[in-house]
């Protein structure tokens, strides 16, 4: 019998955010990507404000202090956009 384990608390080591992507690496080794069309806080943010960031709970989340805007890392597995999306 094979077995493994699945990370179920995934978290965040380091993050690169672009004028239309944020890109989050994973302790684990994965990297999630996500546009920033999913969070219309961060596509309408300045740079500097994008850049404003710190990863927080011990990886599990990603917060812009000056957008007020919290992301989880478990969410952006999931594939959570914002709520009141723009298409």
């Amino acid at each position: 019998m094979t077995s493994f384990a699945v990370e179920t608390n995934p978290r965040a080591v380091g993050l690169d955010v672009t004028d239309d992507e944020l890109t989050v690496h994973l302790a684990d080794g994965r990297t999630v990507s996500v546009p920033l069309a999913w969070f219309p806080r961060l596509l309408h943010a300045s740079a500097d404000e994008r850049a404003n960031v710190r990863i927080i709970g011990d990886g599990e989340y990603i917060n812009w202090p000056t957008l007020d805007e919290d992301l989880s890392v478990s969410g952006l597995l999931r594939g959570t956009r914002a709520v009141g999306l723009i298409e």
